[in-house]
């Protein structure tokens, strides 16, 4: 038993289930790359849901999220695959991640994390031609019944408020 929970861990075949997503795999597609989109609109950081932004890279909220704090890391460059990163862009990318990872422990207190790039749609990429990972914070029955049973996510804080936590601690240093 770990020493930092109560509680028994889920059975370790236990999907994340989030079924809201849906609307975002459905919605009809364009043309246009909401990355590079919000990659130049700095101005709109706030209605953007953008975190943090680096100098090759950024980090943004997920519109459509996993759970809480579910944030994306994104190069600048509209780059298809890990391969085609830069050292600098990959480098930064991971210190993003983990100073990002860092404050949602301080803040949010997670008991676990999932973290990977979905490369090419049959790996569950929704948008394929623009490189980005996702860091989501886990906690043990973060998967309720609500999605499971009625369709309905519960996700307890609005993300926009989660982005403006994140980027005043961010800017905290």
């Amino acid at each position: 038993m770990n020493p930092h929970h109560d509680e028994t861990p889920p059975p370790r075949s236990r999907p994340l289930w989030a079924p809201w997503r849906i609307e975002y795999i459905r919605q009809e597609k364009t043309d246009e790359c909401f990355l590079c989109d919000k990659a130049a609109a700095a101005d709109a950081d706030v209605e953007n849901l953008v975190v943090a932004r680096g100098r090759m890279s950024f980090l943004l909220l997920n519109a459509y999220p996993y759970n809480s704090g579910h944030v994306m890391v994104a190069p600048y460059r509209h780059v298809a695959d890990l391969s085609d990163l830069t050292a600098e862009e990959h480098a930064e990318m991971m210190e993003l991640v983990v100073r990002i990872k860092t404050i949602m422990t301080q803040l949010m207190n997670p008991q676990g994390f999932n973290y990977g790039f979905n490369l090419g749609a049959a790996a569950g990429a929704g948008v394929e031609a623009h490189l980005h990972g996702h860091l989501v914070p886990r906690w043990f029955g973060d998967t309720n019944f609500m999605p499971v049973l009625s369709g309905s996510r519960v996700i307890p804080e609005a993300l926009a408020h989660t982005a403006a936590m994140f980027r005043a601690a961010w800017n905290r240093g």
